[in-house]
C-alpha cells in the first residue's frame, strides 16, 4: 500500500462530499469540484475522515492509490480554502494589468501581452508587478500560471522575467571585460 494513500483526509465542517457511480463531488464555499475515481478505488468516510481503499492489490492500482488520495485532498483544501500562486514581473518597464476578463502583460514586446482568464480563476495585480493567482482548483491554477510564465522565463544573467515568489534565480556571471 501506498503511505500517502493509506492517510485520511479530515473533511471541514462546511464541505460536502458525493460519492455516486465512481465519481467524487466535493462542494464548498468557493467552488464544486468533481472528478472520476478509478473502478479498482474505493472511498469510505467514516467520521468525517475519507479513506481510500484499494479492491485489487496489483503495482498499477498501489500507484493509483496515492494519486487519488492526494486529489481529493487537493479538492478538499480547495474548495474550503483556496490555493494562492504570487508571480513577481522583474524587469525595466514590466507591468499587468487587469481588465475584465483579460490580463493585459508588457513584459518587453512591441505589442502587451492579452491572456483570457479561465471562469474559476481570480486575478489581482498589486502594484503593476505582483500579480496575486486565486482559485479552488490547484490543477488549473498551476497551468494558467505555468502560461504568464511562459511568456518571460527568467534568464540566469540579469535575472529579468516572470517568477514564482521567493524564487531563487542561478545567476551566471556574464563576459568578463579584459
Amino acid at each position: 500500500m501506498s503511505r500517502i494513500g493509506k492517510l485520511g483526509i479530515p473533511i471541514p465542517n462546511d464541505v460536502d462530499i458525493n460519492y455516486k457511480d465512481f465519481q467524487i463531488t466535493v462542494k464548498g464555499k468557493f467552488g464544486i469540484l468533481q472528478t472520476d475515481i478509478p473502478k479498482v478505488l474505493e472511498i469510505v468516510e467514516n467520521e468525517k475522515i475519507l479513506t481510500v481503499q484499494l479492491k485489487e492489490n496489483t503495482k498499477n492500482v498501489k500507484a493509483l492509490h496515492g494519486l487519488y488520495r492526494t486529489l481529493i485532498n487537493n479538492m478538499v483544501i480547495g474548495v474550503s480554502e483556496q490555493f494562492e500562486i504570487i508571480l513577481t514581473l522583474n524587469g525595466v518597464g514590466y507591468r499587468a494589468s487587469v481588465k475584465q476578463n483579460e490580463l493585459t502583460l508588457n513584459l518587453g514586446y512591441s505589442h502587451p501581452v492579452q491572456i483570457p482568464i479561465p471562469e474559476s480563476i481570480t486575478v489581482e495585480v498589486i502594484k503593476n508587478t505582483t500579480i496575486s493567482l486565486k482559485s479552488c482548483d490547484k490543477e488549473l491554477l498551476g497551468l494558467f500560471a505555468s502560461n504568464i510564465r511562459s511568456w518571460r522565463r527568467p534568464e540566469p544573467y540579469k535575472g529579468k522575467g516572470i517568477l514564482y515568489k521567493n524564487e531563487q534565480i542561478l545567476r551566471k556571471a556574464g563576459k568578463s571585460g579584459k
